[in-house]
């Protein structure tokens, strides 16, 4: 009888231990979501539609989600082009607030971009969304670009490098077709592939959602 006890306790210890290390092993049911926004040249007539699409994630975010918008800018590898950033509050009345807050800011930029930027510095946009997407821990994390994908630096900024979205799901939105892609329509299949082919490289999952009638597409638990 003592042998059978103390079987009994030793399977329910195992069986214990397994079920601990099973919980501390599940991801996190938050989200992380990082929106930057290319304001180079002609492409701020495009920041109306970015509206849309932030009205929407701020519908469909959660307490305990994060987001955050920032420009697109000749060197974006800084928190100075944040525009906008929060993680929503558990108490459902102060994420609310939050989201108005949040939507007066976007307004307000979008109401005041003028001119755009000369150059446009998207690795170092996608860089230091990568680092805030991955300083919230949370459980599905997204990096949002609403650019034509053309990138431009500045004499002198170094960005042939691989980057780290490792875990991150990484979508071009709304992806125009420039000038002289006209001229060589090849010229845009090859901008999608070659950030593709970064993206992928760098442990991270890509999609191009131009049709912002399918925003349901955009994020969601996984």
């Amino acid at each position: 009888m003592k042998q059978l006890v103390k079987y009994i306790v030793r399977i329910s210890f195992t069986v214990g231990i397994l079920l601990i290390a099973g919980c501390s092993g599940s991801k996190p049911d938050n989200r992380a979501v990082y929106l930057l926004l290319d304001t180079s040249g002609t492409y701020t007539e495009e920041l109306q539609k970015a509206q849309v699409i932030i009205n929407y994630l701020l519908a469909t975010l959660d307490s305990g989600d994060s987001i955050a918008v920032a420009r697109i800018d000749s060197g974006s590898f800084s928190e100075k082009d944040i525009v906008a950033k929060a993680t929503f509050d558990l108490r459902p009345s102060t994420a609310n607030d939050q989201k108005r807050l949040f939507k007066q800011q976007i307004d307000t930029f979008v109401a005041n971009v003028k001119y755009g930027s000369r150059n446009t510095d998207i690795t170092g946009g996608v860089v230091q969304a990568s680092d805030f997407v991955n300083e919230t821990q949370a459980g599905d994390k997204y990096v949002l670009i609403f650019s034509d994908l053309e990138e431009d630096l500045q004499k002198g900024h170094v960005r042939d490098f691989p980057i780290d979205v490792q875990g991150i799901n990484v979508v071009a939105l709304n992806v125009t077709k420039l000038r002289s892609d006209n001229v060589d329509p090849r010229d845009y299949k090859k901008r999608l592939l070659a950030w593709q082919d970064r993206v992928e490289k760098g442990g991270g999952q890509w999609r191009v959602l131009n049709d912002l009638e399918r925003l349901e597409r955009l994020i969601s638990y996984q």
